[in-house]
């Protein structure tokens, strides 16, 4: 199967309730880090492995997003947008990209997602072999976000959001960004509502393995950060 992924969808719709007055008045993805919002760390990381076509899904502050980035050219890319009007999870807002995506394999990244630039080019050389690509990062502690569950030649074969202690475990931390084929539509468009009351783009990706499909589990490489709350961005914003 050849892949040349030029499109990514990246969510940007979310006001990030835990970074408390800092997203007042931008959308979480805006925050800067080192001079930078994170949203343009990860477009120019795209860019550089070759993505030339962009869908930034806003909601929130949705305007401070459009000013900054506009049709793109400033940064040498071509960027859309689509609104979710609604915060119901990450599964709708993945079917808003459905005519964006057309026929094409596309990456898409929560837009408060740092990771080392070199792992984008991976990431799509990883869908080659692969319905969809999930990214991990090895942790202790998956409770703050979904547990990836692998087989022998590292392949997906289930995904758990959030799980509570009792429940089935892994080291394998999913750390938010992902390479799909449009067959990730099929699936999305038969998500139910989940425990926590959200379409969640999770079960979708749990279904397509579950239902035969292979889904690749990529270990990330070098500097990966969930910027989700002050602590963090602080961190981030340190003096070298």
């Amino acid at each position: 199967m050849q892949t040349n992924i030029t499109k990514a969808v990246l969510l940007a719709a979310g006001r990030g309730t835990r970074m408390r007055e800092l997203t007042q008045e931008l959308p979480k993805p805006m925050l800067q880090v080192r001079g930078k919002p994170v949203l343009q760390h990860i477009v120019e990381g795209l860019r550089e492995a070759g993505l030339t076509h962009f869908l930034i899904v806003v909601g929130w502050q949705a305007k401070v997003v459009r000013d900054f980035f506009a049709d793109g050219s400033k940064l040498g890319v071509q960027v859309e947008y689509a609104t979710q009007t609604v915060q119901n999870g990450t599964g709708k807002v993945v079917e808003l990209s459905r005519e964006f995506a057309g026929r094409d394999p596309f990456v898409l990244s929560y837009g408060d997602i740092l990771a080392a630039p070199e792992n984008y080019p991976r990431i799509c050389a990883a869908l080659t072999q692969a319905e969809a690509v999930v990214s991990v990062k090895r942790s202790e502690d998956v409770s703050q976000g979904g547990a990836v569950f692998v087989n022998e030649k590292f392949e997906l074969i289930d995904l758990r959001e959030k799980p509570r202690p009792g429940e089935p475990t892994s080291p394998w931390y999913n750390a938010g960004i992902y390479a799909f084929r449009p067959s990730i539509f099929d699936y999305v468009a038969k998500l139910e509502l989940s425990p926590r009351g959200e379409f969640e783009l999770t079960d979708a990706i749990r279904s397509l393995a579950l239902g035969g499909q292979k889904v690749r589990a990529l270990e990330l490489t070098g500097n990966w950060a969930d910027v989700r709350d002050p602590e963090i961005l602080a961190q981030l914003n340190r003096p070298l």
